[in-house]
C-alpha cells in the first residue's frame, strides 16, 4: 500500500494544488466542479489544436491578412500554433495530474493560478473561433473535410480513451451511495460510449476504397513556381518547379507603366512591398498601382533578398550556398521570360490577371501570341473578355472558376479552391471527364484525400514534398475497416466489463471491511 506522502502523491498534489507537504482541506463539491471545468477546457483546447493543425495548409491566408494590416511579414500562423500547443499541453497535463490524484485518493484542490490560466485559455479559444467564423469562415469546411481523413483514427483513439477512463467512472459509480447519482453517471457514460462505438456508421471517406479503384495521382502545378525552394514568382522558382515535374506554372500577371506584362502577386496598396526592395529603391514614389513603374524601373528591384531574410517556409537552411546566392540576386521577371521557359520545357501556364480590364487583356494576349508558345499550353483563367480571347486565340484552353460558368459554356476544365467542392462532387466531375484542378494544396493529408477523391491536379507550394508521394497517406478496403472497427469496439467492451466487475468487487470488499470494523467493538463489549 502506498504511504500517505509517497512520491506520486506529493508530485500530483504539488502540480495540481501547489500543496507539497500536506493536502488541503477544502470543499470537495467545489473541487469536483473545478475538475469538470478542467475536463471541459482540456477537450476544448484539444479541439482548437485540431482546428489549427488542419488549417495549417492555409497558413499563408492568415499571414497575408495580418501583413495587410501591420505591413510586417512574419509567420503569424506559426505563432498561433505555438501558443495553442502550449495551452493544450498545459491543460492536458493538468488533467492527467488530476486523474492520478483521483486514483491515489488524494483530495483535489485546483490552485487559483491554474483557475486563472484556464479562464485565459477559454478566452483565447473563444477569440480564435470567433475570428475564424467572422474573417475566415470557409476554413470550417476544411475542418469538416479533414474528418474524412482522420475520423477513422479519431474514433479508435476515442474508444481507447473511453476504455482508460472507464476505471475512474466505474470507481465513482460504485463509491457513490445515492441512486440518482449512479443513474446519472451510468447514463452519461453509456450514452457517450454508444455514440463513440457506433460513429463509424456515419464515417464516409474516399480513402476507404479498393486498391484497384484508387484514382491516379493528381498532377502538380507550381504555385508561383516552387516558393518553398526559391523566391515566389521568380525564374529561379519556376526552374525549381520544373525539377519537381509540374505540368504547369501558376502565376499572377500585372502590366507596367509602359505596358509590359510582368509577374507579381501583390497589388494595390501592397504592391511590391513584401517581395522587393521597392521602398529603398524608390522612396517617396506612389506605389499604389502596378502602372506607376516602368519595366526598366521594375528591373532595378531585387526580388529575392526578402526570401532569405524572412524565410517564409523555414526552408532556406535546406539551400546550398550557391542556391542562396542565386536566390538573393533574383529580379522581377516578365511574362515573356516565363513563356520562353514554359516553351522550352513544354509546360503549361495558368495565371490570374490582376487588373482584368480590356487593355490589359489585349496586351497580355498579344504578348502570348508574339512569344510563339503553342497555344494549347496556355490555360486561360481570367473570366472577363473571354469571348475576345476565344476569337483571337482559339487555341487557348479555357479554364473556369465556377461549375455553373463551365456548364454554361459546355467546357471541361475547372480551377477552384480545394474547399469549394465536396469529395463526392470531385468524383462526379471526374466521371464526367472534367479536369479538376484544386488550389492551394500543401499538406500530405489533404493531397491524399483529394487523390482518393479523383482530383486531376493540384496547385501547390510544396511540389518538392508532394512529388515524392507514391501513394496516399492511407487507404483501406471498406470490409477491412469494418472488421477493425468491430474488433476494437468488442475488445473495449470486454475490458470495460472486466473493469466494472473488478471495481464492484473492490467496493464490496471495502464495505465488508468497514462493517467488520464496526462489528468487532460490539462483540468485545
Amino acid at each position: 500500500m502506498m504511504s500517505e506522502d509517497s512520491c506520486g502523491r506529493i508530485c500530483c498534489r504539488g502540480m495540481y494544488s501547489c500543496y507539497w507537504r500536506h493536502p488541503s482541506d477544502r470543499n470537495q463539491k467545489c473541487s469536483c466542479c473545478w475538475l469538470s471545468v478542467l475536463t471541459a477546457v482540456s477537450i476544448l483546447t484539444l479541439f482548437w489544436m485540431y482546428i489549427c493543425l488542419m488549417a495549417y495548409n492555409d497558413r499563408d491566408d492568415v499571414n497575408w491578412k495580418v501583413f495587410s494590416i501591420l505591413k510586417l511579414w512574419v509567420n503569424w500562423f506559426m505563432v498561433l500554433i505555438i501558443i495553442s500547443a502550449v495551452l493544450t499541453i498545459y491543460c492536458t497535463l493538468l488533467l492527467v495530474f488530476a486523474l492520478f490524484q483521483l486514483a491515489l485518493k488524494v483530495p483535489l484542490d485546483l490552485h487559483s493560478l491554474h483557475k486563472l490560466f484556464l479562464f485565459l485559455g477559454v478566452v483565447f479559444v473563444a477569440l480564435g473561433t470567433t475570428g475564424i467564423s467572422l474573417k475566415w469562415g470557409k476554413e470550417w469546411h476544411t475542418v469538416l473535410l479533414s474528418l474524412q481523413a482522420t475520423a477513422p483514427f479519431l474514433q479508435m483513439g476515442g474508444v481507447g480513451a473511453l476504455t482508460l477512463v472507464s476505471w475512474l467512472v466505474f470507481q465513482g459509480f460504485h463509491r457513490t451511495r445515492r441512486v440518482a447519482s449512479k443513474i446519472l453517471i451510468m447514463a452519461v457514460f453509456v450514452g457517450v460510449s454508444v455514440a463513440m462505438f457506433l460513429s463509424p456508421l456515419l464515417i464516409q471517406s474516399p480513402c476507404l476504397v479498393e486498391k484497384e479503384q484508387l484514382p491516379r495521382k493528381p498532377n502538380l502545378i507550381g504555385h508561383r513556381g516552387a516558393p518553398m525552394l526559391a523566391p515566389e514568382n521568380t525564374l529561379m522558382s519556376f526552374i525549381k518547379s520544373v525539377e519537381c515535374g509540374v505540368i504547369a506554372f501558376e502565376t499572377d500577371v500585372q502590366l507596367s507603366k509602359d505596358r509590359v506584362p510582368y509577374l507579381m502577386h501583390d497589388h494595390n496598396s501592397h504592391f511590391l512591398r513584401r517581395t522587393t526592395d521597392v521602398l529603398q529603391k524608390f522612396p517617396g514614389k506612389d506605389l499604389n498601382h502596378s502602372t506607376n513603374l516602368t519595366w526598366e524601373e521594375l528591373q532595378e528591384l531585387n526580388a529575392g533578398d526578402w526570401f532569405l531574410k524572412t524565410d517564409p517556409f523555414r526552408s532556406v537552411s535546406q539551400l546550398s550556398e550557391q542556391e542562396k546566392k542565386t536566390a538573393g540576386n533574383q529580379s522581377v521577371p516578365s511574362l515573356l521570360q516565363l513563356l520562353d521557359l514554359a516553351k522550352t520545357h513544354n509546360t503549361s501556364v495558368i495565371f490570374d490577371l490582376k487588373n482584368d480590364d480590356n487593355n490589359d487583356t489585349n496586351d497580355t494576349v498579344n504578348t502570348i501570341l508574339n512569344s510563339s508558345i503553342p497555344q494549347d499550353l496556355i490555360l486561360w483563367l481570367p473570366p472577363k473578355h473571354r469571348e475576345y480571347v476565344r476569337e483571337f486565340a482559339p487555341g487557348f484552353k479555357q479554364v473556369y472558376n465556377t461549375v455553373s460558368d463551365m456548364n454554361r459554356d459546355g467546357a471541361d476544365y475547372l480551377n477552384v479552391k480545394y474547399s469549394a467542392l465536396s469529395t463526392a462532387e470531385i468524383g462526379e466531375l471526374r466521371n464526367r471527364n472534367v479536369t479538376v484542378n484544386l488550389w492551394v494544396v500543401n499538406e500530405p493529408w489533404l493531397f491524399s484525400l483529394l487523390w482518393c477523391s479523383g482530383a486531376s491536379s493540384v496547385t501547390t507550394n510544396a511540389c518538392s514534398l508532394l512529388k515524392d508521394m507514391s501513394q496516399p497517406d492511407w487507404t483501406m478496403r471498406p470490409d477491412i475497416y469494418r472488421i477493425i472497427w468491430i474488433t476494437v469496439d468488442l475488445v473495449s467492451l470486454l475490458i470495460m466489463f472486466a473493469v466494472f466487475i473488478l471495481q464492484r468487487e473492490k467496493a464490496n470488499k471495502g464495505i465488508f471491511c468497514l462493517e467488520s470494523e464496526r462489528t468487532i467493538p460490539l462483540l468485545t463489549l
